[in-house]
């Protein structure tokens, strides 16, 4: 099941936790950037596939989060 993130937040509560999709993406990135640092530093150009997937793995991690903060009615701009 998807974690929506939509659970209701009351002032003086722990915000809910962080939404599923955006911290596998965020590890998607993390494993990204080190493979790139792996594969440059082996002398390897497929270090920039690797970059370029951190990018694009960054980016949904930003969005599922930023979705996630409208849907509970925060600040989405930071």
């Amino acid at each position: 099941m998807v974690d929506t993130g939509r659970e209701a937040f009351r002032p003086g509560q722990e915000p809910p936790p962080m939404p599923r999709l955006a911290l596998y993406a965020l590890l998607v990135c993390l494993l990204a950037v080190a493979a790139a640092v792996v594969s440059f530093v082996q002398g390897s150009w497929l270090g920039i596939v690797w970059i370029l997937l951190a990018g694009v793995a960054s980016n949904m991690a930003w969005y599922y989060l930023r979705r996630a903060r409208a849907g509970r009615g925060t600040s989405v701009t930071g």
